[in-house]
């Protein structure tokens, strides 16, 4: 089993990981997952890092989103002011 020390290293690790590694490392760990033919704690090893490769392809999407809803919101509130002086 892995310490809380080292399950916080990687952690650590998994948060410095971009988008786009964090979703292929996340697609190779499922496909091993799905393949079978690891041991128990292996498997369960490579559950807990998908879990945390999941986490950080939320983040990263939650972030896109909320610059997206900032950049529109933004776009709108110029338009309404453009709007209101010609009016």
């Amino acid at each position: 089993m892995t310490s809380k020390t080292e399950t916080g290293q990687t952690a650590g690790m998994a948060e410095a990981l971009g988008y786009e590694q964090a979703r292929d490392e996340l697609i190779e760990v499922v496909r091993r997952l799905e393949a079978g033919g690891t041991t128990l704690e292996e498997s369960l090893a490579l559950w807990e890092r998908g879990e945390e490769l999941a986490k950080v392809c939320r983040r990263w999407l939650d972030g896109a989103r909320a610059r997206l809803d900032a950049a529109l919101a933004e776009e709108a509130g110029a338009e309404e002011a453009g709007e209101a002086e010609e009016g």
